[in-house]
């Protein structure tokens, strides 16, 4: 037998930064074409933000010099995030003749951002991209960390890629025009963030959540900050999901089932709070986390307007239930959970990982303790 070793151990420094400041999406092209030169850029978007922010910021892309810029917007909301419409997302950027040292500007919330960064990680083999996200849970979750990716019929982000960005600008101010109900589910992210890895940062939504649902700018700056480092440094330790970057799933195993079973009528946001809760409470009746912990998480999420309870009529638990199987974690077609020792602190089984199974009949009983049928 006659071998060949191909030889890939290669170091790749994919650092980036994250900027946040109010105004700084008006100064964004300036600050493009600064790091990235004269290059063509596509900014993909969708209906609700094209023509307040994509159109004005195409304008000044193309006012600093770009040598093409291209506007794409998909139709907002969930539903978008398939592979369909990637599909038309990559022919808008051929038929536009955009080549290989392009760059795709994703502005928009979560579902701009996941669906704009799979299309920057396949199209040409990989192109460079941007995320400028317009909603609080884009800012603080969804644009830092590299995962890209659209729903099919089987589950959310089944399909994907991890595409890491050159570069995430925030603009704080762009939450003025967010929807309140948009606002509180991007809020459910910031809490979780507190609870897996913070507790301060728990104890500062809890004192500040006045201020920060009125959009005090400083007060919001310094949210957005704080969450945006601990996903920074999460995803530093562990870029692939490989243990610690786990623990950014609490609350989404129940929680994307939830959402998925409610016809995505639950914002994202809403579905985690759901998830969060029944998650706490799986973990309180192992004996891994107080009671008094689960009460102060639905307490907060409470008052933040979020949900706290299942309310899916005609869906049963075991239905519920049995999408988990369905989970990017599960493992032989049984979910794994991610579950909170403390506000602060998450649990690990002896060999220190954080995936823990639990058995079906708790799950069950937490489901219906919470709503389910």
């Amino acid at each position: 037998m006659r071998k060949v070793k191909l030889e890939l151990r290669k170091t790749v420094d994919q650092s980036y930064d994250i900027l946040i400041e109010p105004g700084l999406l008006q100064r964004a092209a300036e600050t493009v074409v600064q790091r990235f030169g004269r290059t063509a850029v596509a900014v993909v978007t969708d209906t609700n933000v094209a023509e307040r922010y994509a159109e004005p910021l195409a304008g000044r892309l193309a006012a600093a010099g770009c040598r093409q810029v291209e506007v794409i917007a998909i139709p907002a909301g969930e539903a978008s995030k398939t592979r369909e419409i990637k599909g038309e997302v990559e022919d808008s950027l051929f038929a536009s003749g955009l080549g290989r040292d392009s760059l795709v500007l994703a502005l928009g919330g979560g579902v701009v951002g996941d669906l704009a960064g799979f299309v920057a990680a396949t199209y040409a083999r990989g192109v460079m991209f941007v995320q400028a996200p317009t909603t609080l849970l884009s800012m603080l979750d969804s644009s830092v960390g590299g995962k890209t990716g659209v729903d099919v019929p089987w589950g959310k982000n089944m399909v994907g890629a991890f595409h890491q960005p050159s570069l995430v600008l925030i603009d704080p101010a762009v939450l003025d025009s967010l929807p309140a109900e948009q606002f509180s589910s991007g809020m459910a992210e910031a809490v979780k963030h507190g609870v897996i890895l913070d507790g301060s940062l728990f104890e500062f939504i809890e004192a500040k959540k006045d201020a920060i649902l009125a959009l005090e700018p400083e007060t919001l700056s310094t949210l957005i900050e704080r969450n945006c480092a601990i996903k920074a440094a999460v995803v530093s330790e562990d870029e692939r999901e490989g243990n610690l970057r786990q623990i950014l799933n609490f609350g989404h195993t129940l929680g994307h089932a939830v959402e998925a079973l409610s016809g995505f009528k639950l914002l994202h946001g809403q579905a985690v709070a759901v998830g969060m809760v029944l998650e706490a409470e799986l973990s309180a009746d192992l004996g891994l986390l107080p009671e008094s912990d689960v009460a102060r998480l639905e307490g907060l999420l409470a008052a933040l307007g979020l949900p706290v309870r299942v309310d899916l009529p005609g869906v049963s638990a075991l239905r519920i239930l049995e999408h988990t199987r369905l989970d990017k974690k599960a493992r032989s077609g049984q979910a794994r959970y991610v579950l909170p020792a403390r506000i602060g602190a998450m649990t690990t089984d002896p060999q220190g990982r954080y995936g823990l199974e639990v058995e079906d009949p708790l799950v069950l009983k937490v489901l219906r303790r919470r709503g389910a049928r």
